[in-house]
């Protein structure tokens, strides 16, 4: 019995498999900002429910958020730079941020306003705030095809949301700090106050970004309208303002900046609408066709 070995032509078309490339520097930052976000969760998870519980895991936890938003910030610039952008790191970014700017700052709020309000009622708060960011990321990835420049946002950006509850979180060691131990010095009433006050305010700053997240609302692309072309000299006061409040009273400041990026938008378009009503252009409607008679029409037909 004679057995023959049948080898393949080799000018035959043969099926070729593409493999999917991916870019390794800017996953390996995503993956970071995915990293910040869990490790956020899990120092605010340290957390007790006693009074006065540890300020430096919660501290350390809201750093971990601000480490996300520098991640975010780098992987996609560092994408275009290599020409390396692609769908998989688009996905794979809103998954992250779904993490880092989601669920983290919902956690964090829970852990740190948990003395105050009712468990349940913190619960409906940051389930809401969950929600807003996970729609806000889904919208982000179906309108991104139509505005190609990204010079603004539909509605408040998720890492600018969960900055602004991490910074509140943020100046709470500063502000026991100044509180001290002589409750009869005013300067350290009024930082107990405003310990108080931030503890107090949370939920209801968290509720009121994530409905901002949501909205319509246009906010500016930072990165983009800072970095690229030239700008007026009101862009210039802005950013002096922001870099000497930070000088000034260091983390303190963080929460000022942010609450002027999230309420600034709001208040231009409540001023543009409502104090000097301007409304949107609407379309241009299509020539009307002008009727014709039946005769007319016949006469002209050929």
């Amino acid at each position: 019995m004679r057995l023959s070995l049948r080898t393949r032509d080799p000018a035959s078309p043969r099926p070729l498999r593409r493999k999917r490339m991916v870019a390794v520097v800017p996953s390996l930052l995503t993956l970071g900002n995915a990293v910040c976000g869990f490790t956020c969760i899990t120092y605010a998870a340290k957390v007790g429910p006693e009074v006065g519980a540890d300020v430096n895991s919660l501290h350390f936890a809201a750093l971990m958020i601000f480490a996300a938003m520098v991640f975010d910030a780098l992987d996609g610039p560092i994408a275009r730079l290599a020409k390396q952008s692609s769908e998989f790191g688009a996905q794979l970014d809103s998954l992250a941020d779904a993490i880092s700017f989601g669920v983290a700052p919902a956690f964090l709020m829970l852990k740190f306003s948990d003395t105050i309000f009712h468990p349940r009622l913190l619960w409906v708060i940051a389930t809401l705030y969950m929600l807003c960011a996970v729609l806000r990321l889904a919208r982000f990835n179906v309108t991104q095809a139509s505005d190609p420049s990204h010079e603004t946002f539909c509605g408040l950006p998720s890492p600018a949301a969960a900055g602004m509850v991490a910074s509140m979180v943020l100046v709470q060691r500063g502000l026991l700090q100044l509180a001290g131990s002589d409750p009869t010095h005013p300067r350290e009433q009024a930082a107990q106050f405003l310990s108080w006050f931030t503890e107090a305010s949370l939920p209801v700053v968290t509720l009121i970004v994530a409905c901002l997240m949501v909205s319509r609302i246009r906010y500016p692309h930072l990165v983009n309208q800072l970095f690229h072309g030239r700008h007026n000299f009101q862009h210039l006061v802005k950013l002096l303002f922001a870099i000497g409040a930070v000088l000034a009273v260091h983390e303190l400041a963080i929460p000022l900046v942010l609450l002027c990026f999230v309420v600034s938008s709001p208040l231009r378009a409540f001023w543009m609408r409502v104090v000097l009503r301007v409304r949107p252009a609407p379309a241009v409607p299509p020539p009307a066709v002008p009727d014709v008679p039946p005769d007319q029409a016949a006469s002209a037909a050929p």
